[in-house]
C-alpha cells in the first residue's frame, strides 16, 4: 500500500513538473494568448459538447488569434474575419496541410483522400484538378441538370403524396439528404461514420458499381453516356500520364458524398426552420417566387439567379448555421508568425466561421434571422469574403461548393414554391426546438417535421 501511495505521488509530481514546464514553454514560445490549461486534458473540459459555441465565448476573453492545449496538442482557434484572413489567405500556404483525426486512417484513408492528403502532394494536385476541372465545372454541373431537376420533382412528388395523404409531417432533413444523395448516379448509402465496418462494406458496394461500369463500357464502347464516375475512370495526369488507384477512387466518392450530402441536407433543414419561425420571410421568399416563376410548375436553375431573395435566405442560413463551423483542422507546415505571435510548427490551426457568423461587430442583432442583411450589402460566401465561410478559403476551399450550392437553392425555392408550411401543432404549441447537434456537421439536435399543404 505504501509503495503504491509512493508510485502515486511520483507520478503526480512528475506530471505536475511536465506542465508547469510546458507552460514556462508557452510563455517563450511567445504563443497567442489563452487559457491556463490543466495537466494532461490541457482545456479539454472547457469544451463541452458545442464546442464552436464555447470557443467563442473564450474568444470574447482572449482575443481572435488564441491558443489553448487541447489534451497535449497546441491548437490555435481564429475567431474573426481579419484573423481567418491571416491564416487562409495571408499565410494560406504555411497552413494548407491538415490535421487527419485517427478515423481518416482506416484503410490508409488519410492516404488517398482530398480532404487529408497535404496541398504538396501531387495526388492532391491532382485530385483537385479534376474536381474543379471536370466533376463540378459550371459545363460539367450543367451536363447533369436534368438529373438534379428529376430527384427534386421526385422530393416533390413524396411530398405532395405525404400532404394529400392526411397531412403526415414532413422530415425535412431526410428527404434533401435522400435528394442530394441520389444525384451523382451512385445509390450509396450510410456515408457519416468513419469506422472500419463501415468503410469496409462502402467500398464493397462502390468496388461493385465500379466493376459493373467497367463491364458497361466494355459492351457499349463508344455509345457510353459518360457519368462522374466515368471522368475518374478515364482520368490520365498530365505529369506522368497515370490514373488514379482504384483506392483513391474509393475515397474520394466516400468523401464527396458524406461531405455533400449531409451539407445540403442540414443548410436545407435550418433554412426552413427559421422560415416557419419567421412566418415574414417566409411570405416575401413566396411573393417572390411567385413573381419570377409564376405558375410554373418547376423551377429550373436558371431561375435562381433572379431570386435574389431566396439567395439571401441561404446566405442568412450559411450565416447563423455553417455545415462545418470549424471547416475542417490545419496543421501549420512551418512556425509562422501571425500577428506578431508564434505558431508553432505541427500547432492545430481552426478557424470558428460559427463565431465569425455571430459576430456582433460585423452582424447586428447577431442571433436574429435576417435575410434582408444580405440584400443591403455584397457579401459573399466562395472564400472571397471572410465575414461568411460556410465553404472555407484559400486552397483548402471545398470542391463540391458550386453543386451543393445548386441543390441548396434548387431544393429550397421547390418546396416553397409548391407547398404552404406549417408546424405540427403540438410543436406550435409547445415551440420548435433550434437546439444544435454537432456531429459530422451541425445539424438540429431534434430533425425538423412540418406538414405541407399543396398550393
Amino acid at each position: 500500500m505504501e509503495l503504491l501511495l509512493l508510485y502515486v505521488t511520483c507520478l503526480i509530481l512528475a506530471a505536475s513538473s511536465v506542465h508547469l514546464l510546458g507552460l514556462l514553454s508557452d510563455r517563450r514560445r511567445n504563443l497567442p494568448p489563452g487559457p491556463r490549461p490543466l495537466p494532461l486534458v490541457g482545456s479539454l473540459l472547457s469544451l463541452g459538447a458545442l464546442p464552436h459555441r464555447s470557443l467563442a465565448r473564450l474568444a470574447e476573453r482572449h482575443g481572435p488569434v488564441m491558443a489553448l492545449r487541447l489534451g497535449t496538442v497546441t491548437t490555435v482557434v481564429a475567431s474573426s474575419a481579419d484573423a481567418a484572413r491571416d491564416f487562409l489567405q495571408r499565410h494560406d500556404a504555411a497552413f494548407s496541410a491538415r490535421a487527419a483525426p485517427d478515423g481518416a486512417h482506416v484503410f490508409a484513408h488519410y492516404a488517398h483522400s482530398m480532404g487529408w492528403l497535404p496541398a504538396t502532394s501531387p495526388r492532391w494536385r491532382a485530385l483537385r484538378k479534376v474536381c474543379s476541372g471536370e466533376l463540378f465545372a459550371p459545363h460539367r454541373l450543367d451536363t447533369q441538370q436534368a438529373l438534379r431537376q428529376e430527384k427534386v420533382r421526385q422530393l416533390v412528388s413524396h411530398v405532395d403524396r405525404l400532404a394529400r395523404e392526411g397531412g403526415e409531417p414532413v422530415r425535412v432533413g431526410r428527404l434533401a439528404f435522400a435528394t442530394a444523395l441520389n444525384i451523382a448516379r451512385l445509390d450509396v448509402q450510410g456515408l457519416r461514420r468513419r469506422i472500419e465496418g463501415l468503410f469496409r462494406r462502402l467500398h464493397g458496394m462502390i468496388d461493385d458499381l465500379i466493376e459493373h461500369r467497367l463491364r458497361e463500357r466494355a459492351a457499349d464502347g463508344e455509345n457510353t453516356k459518360k457519368n462522374f464516375l466515368d471522368v475518374l475512370l478515364d482520368y490520365r495526369s498530365a505529369e506522368d500520364g497515370r490514373g488514379f488507384e482504384r483506392q483513391t477512387i474509393l475515397s474520394l466518392i466516400s468523401d464527396l458524398f458524406s461531405a455533400g450530402t449531409d451539407t445540403s441536407s442540414a443548410t436545407v433543414e435550418w433554412a426552413m426552420a427559421e422560415l416557419l419561425l419567421n412566418p415574414s420571410s417566409m411570405a416575401r421568399a413566396r411573393d417572390e417566387l411567385n413573381q419570377v416563376v409564376g405558375s410554373k410548375p418547376v423551377i429550373e436553375e436558371s431561375d435562381i439567379g433572379q431570386l435574389k431573395y431566396l439567395q439571401a435566405i441561404v446566405k442568412e442560413t450559411f450565416r447563423l448555421h455553417p455545415p462545418a463551423p470549424f471547416l475542417l483542422p490545419h496543421l501549420a507546415e512551418t512556425t509562422t508568425q501571425v500577428r506578431g505571435y508564434t505558431v508553432p510548427r505541427g500547432a492545430r490551426v481552426l478557424v470558428n466561421a460559427w463565431a465569425i457568423g455571430h459576430d456582433a461587430k460585423v452582424w447586428p442583432e447577431p442571433e436574429k434571422f435576417v435575410p434582408e442583411r444580405f440584400l443591403e450589402k455584397e457579401v459573399d460566401f466562395r472564400g472571397r469574403d471572410f465575414e461568411l465561410l460556410p465553404f472555407g478559403s484559400g486552397r483548402r476551399i471545398c470542391p463540391g461548393m458550386p453543386l451543393a450550392v445548386r441543390m441548396v437553392h434548387l431544393m429550397l425555392a421547390s418546396l416553397l414554391h409548391r407547398f404552404h408550411w406549417r408546424l405540427p401543432a403540438d410543436v406550435e404549441k409547445n415551440g420548435l426546438d433550434m437546439s444544435e447537434r454537432l456531429g459530422v456537421n451541425l445539424a438540429m439536435a431534434t430533425p425538423l417535421e412540418a406538414i405541407a399543404t399543396p398550393v
